[in-house]
């Protein structure tokens, strides 16, 4: 047995150029495998979502306020997170993503200044508060955005 002798089992493949609806003889004839009548048996497709003629579900569920397409999903992380970079290192994106401080960056990271800082650090991310800024500098550490 070989990758040139395979072929499909018995009755597995079907040649779909069965006519249908070529009389009684052809044993596919008169309804021409579609029962009788109903919506099934008739021509055209309903659509998608079409459910009988009752109200159908994304009209039933209420709707409320918009959602807005241009949002970015900014990641916000405490100044107190930064302790575990030792003195004099700088801080990116990609930097707290290796350490595991954050998994998905989205579309920014910003410092938040929640926590105490006591490390020298020059942090590079896409945003500060006015508090990161204030503890970052405090300690002697830059705060550059990006």
């Amino acid at each position: 047995m070989d990758l040139s002798n395979l072929r499909p089992a018995d009755g597995a493949k079907q040649n779909d150029n069965f006519r249908r609806g070529r009389g009684h003889g052809s044993g596919n004839g008169k309804t021409a495998g579609k029962g009788h009548k109903g919506q099934k048996a008739r021509s055209g497709a309903t659509r998608p979502g079409f459910e009988g003629g009752q109200m159908p579900l994304y009209r039933r569920i209420p709707k409320r306020g918009f959602t807005n397409r241009n949002t970015k999903t900014i990641v916000g992380i405490n100044v107190s997170a930064l302790e575990v970079f030792d003195n004099d290192t700088v801080v990116s994106v990609e930097t707290l993503v290796d350490k595991n401080i954050i998994k998905n960056p989205r579309d920014g990271v910003k410092i938040l200044g929640n926590g105490e800082l006591t490390k020298k650090l020059t942090v590079q991310v896409n945003a500060f508060s006015k508090g990161a800024i204030e503890k970052i500098e405090a300690v002697g550490g830059k705060a550059e955005v990006i």
